[in-house]
């Protein structure tokens, strides 16, 4: 556990999550997150696109955390996330007899990039705005409002 190399990548879902459980009961969110970079050219004044980069990451429920099972509820297919995950490499063989070798992500967090959306509240939990005061007073007692005494201090002269 001493050699992991653990990454951020902000980018955007490219479908929704799949949701699947091991014959153990043990629940799994697959997605592929889609990330491009962006360098801005002094020469020609622009913002210049990179080459999107695919991340295949999966995120696993671990006893009471049911992070998979969060993931498959809470996000949808072009969402803006920003990602905490370990590189995981992992060789298998082809249909054909090939070996090939990917690079995946093993989710350890992940959350909704703000940056360019605004959060949509989730249904029952969107907050009521503060009722306002038809007239909002200062308690008779605040030495800080305006008007009244002036804290006790002469007209327009500070002790400071």
């Amino acid at each position: 556990m001493a050699n992991e190399t653990y990454v951020t990548v902000r980018g955007r879902l490219t479908s929704d999550p799949e949701m699947r459980f091991t014959p153990s009961g043990a629940g799994v969110a697959n997605f592929t997150v889609a990330s491009n970079s962006r360098k801005f050219d002094k020469n020609t004044n622009e913002w210049v696109n990179k080459e999107a980069k695919f991340w295949r990451c999966n995120a696993w429920n671990q006893g009471k955390l049911t992070l998979a099972e969060n993931i498959a509820e809470g996000l949808k297919k072009g969402d803006a996330v920003i990602v905490y995950a370990e590189i995981e490499t992992r060789s298998y063989t082809t249909k054909e007899g090939e070996n090939r070798t990917v690079d995946e992500l093993r989710v350890e967090s992940i959350g909704k990039d703000l940056v360019f959306s605004k959060p949509s509240p989730q249904s029952g939990t969107q907050s009521q705005p503060p009722q306002q005061n038809q007239q909002s007073q200062p308690p008779a007692n605040d030495p800080w409002s305006a008007g009244g005494n002036n804290g006790g201090w002469d007209q327009g002269a500070a002790p400071f």
